[in-house]
């Protein structure tokens, strides 16, 4: 094989090679865009569900103090009847 044939290949072996890195990078970026995008939603899904749960847990702490008015209402209206 001469240099000229050699040189020729070898042009056109790292031109396939520029192209298949050229294919990569731009689905690389987008599976990053796509990553950055379901780390945001994720991000806000799950200040969503700590905002909830701080909620129930307010609602839970006042729940003894709601339940004992409840009761102390009833015995009062129950002693009212007697």
């Amino acid at each position: 094989m001469d240099v000229e044939s050699e040189i020729r290949d070898l042009k056109r072996r790292v031109g396939e090679l520029e192209g298949t890195y050229g294919f990569l990078t731009g689905q690389l970026r987008d599976v990053h865009r796509s990553v950055l995008g379901f780390q945001e939603d994720a991000s806000q899904e799950f200040e969503d569900v700590k905002n909830r749960m701080g909620r129930f847990e307010r609602s839970l702490d006042a729940l003894p103090r709601a339940l004992a008015e409840i009761v102390r209402a009833e015995f009062a209206r129950r002693d009212s009847k007697e």
